[in-house]
């Protein structure tokens, strides 16, 4: 079914607000086919019933929006389908769903959902909500399984039971010196091969080809940079301390969500429109409820974050995507992993080089040559606007 056929089922207002919104319908075709499935389900009245608010609440724990990382008419239906329900509850109630709570009240202030809201005032008035009194989300940990005790013989084997497997434990009797044998052979083979691999993969790397995924010593140029774009940003509903940003990193699946802990450091007016450096490539992690997909590069001032807090700039003119990177003819032309390995610490063990100089530039020092690697994209330096000797994380 098509996209205008599933919106011609939703009711007015509901069809009016989602129309006059003009969001996105889906990027990729798979996105296109979930956007109408959604206003299908919308339309058809299920998902807000509040029978089915306790699902709605653990699908949305851990997405920002419910296609893919960006909005789409599916988030400005489920708004505006949520809107009355939302409307009638009390602080108890909304808090008992505070992913639902957190969701709508994000959609609502999307400028193009604002827009389209007040133009068809009182039916979806701004809704005000009490996050300073929410209660504590308690993250419970799951016990620890027990291990499964070996079944114990139900009765005593018979001696005609029992040849068998003395005959099986004298033959394992006298394989195990070959199998011990054949293992030590193969770990000396996969050693050597490993080895092997390890000075044609660097070689290839020094050249300017990908480098080998997790091998060797962490190196800086192992860390994915690039250029970000904040197109929005909220404060996490569920902690003080957490921003929510959108950024644009020049995807085509569109803007990640990433989450910073910067409310304390930078007002969001500060945060709002600015071009930062991201690190892409970390594992995804979720901080209260929210799956952050990159983490923003920001300076801390030599006197710790008492004295600051700021995020790195790239150049003037900079564009969303463009790659940063690290001067030096071994790490200019070298790739990035494509997602760090936890295991590896490889951000950990380059992070206590990262430092602003005395031009407030970006750089990474090596902490054994104490060579200098400024951080820059193809048209300059990144820097620091205030910072001269910086932490930078």
């Amino acid at each position: 079914m098509s996209y205008e056929a599933s919106l011609s089922k939703l009711p007015h207002p509901l069809k009016d607000l989602v129309a006059n919104a003009q969001a996105d319908t889906g990027r990729t075709d798979a996105d296109k086919v979930e956007v109408v499935s959604w206003i299908d389900k919308l339309a058809a009245g299920d998902v807000v019933k509040t029978e089915g608010l306790s699902d709605l609440e653990s699908l949305l724990v851990p997405r920002t929006y419910v296609v893919s990382n960006y909005l789409t008419a599916a988030d400005v239906a489920l708004y505006g389908a949520l809107h009355p329900t939302l409307t009638q509850l009390q602080p108890a109630q909304y808090h008992a769903t505070p992913a639902i709570t957190r969701y709508f009240d994000h959609i609502q202030t999307q400028p193009s959902v604002l827009t389209a809201a007040q133009a068809l005032s009182p039916a979806f008035a701004t809704v005000s909500f009490d996050f300073e009194s929410a209660p504590k989300i308690e993250r419970k940990q799951e016990a620890p399984k027990k291990k499964e005790k070996a079944p114990k013989a139900a009765e005593q084997p018979t001696a005609d039971a029992k040849a068998p497997e003395v005959e099986t434990s004298s033959a394992k009797a006298d394989q195990a010196p070959k199998e011990k044998k054949e293992k030590k052979e193969k770990k000396k083979e996969a050693a050597a091969a490993s080895e092997e691999g390890g000075k044609k993969k660097g070689g290839a790397a020094a050249s300017g080809k990908a480098l080998a995924e997790d091998a060797g010593e962490p190196v800086p140029s192992m860390i994915d940079m690039r250029v970000g774009h904040i197109i929005d940003v909220q404060k996490h509903p569920d902690a003080e301390s957490l921003y929510i940003e959108q950024i644009d990193l020049g995807e085509e699946t569109g803007p990640r969500t990433v989450v910073s802990g910067l409310v304390n450091y930078i007002p969001i007016e500060e945060m709002r429109d600015k071009y930062l450096v991201a690190i892409c490539n970390l594992k995804p992690a979720s901080m209260r409820g929210v799956k952050s997909f990159a983490m923003v590069l920001a300076a801390t001032s030599k006197d710790g974050k008492d004295g600051g807090v700021e995020l790195i700039q790239p150049p003037p003119g900079s564009k969303p995507g463009e790659r940063v990177y690290f001067e030096g003819p071994e790490y200019e032309n070298a790739q990035p992993v494509s997602q760090m390995n936890p295991k590896k610490k490889i951000f950990e063990t380059i992070q206590p080089g990262f430092t602003t100089l005395d031009t407030k530039e970006a750089a990474w020092i090596n902490p054994v040559t104490k060579s200098v690697h400024r951080i820059r994209t193809k048209d300059g330096i990144c820097v620091a606007p205030n910072f001269v000797g910086a932490s930078l994380s």
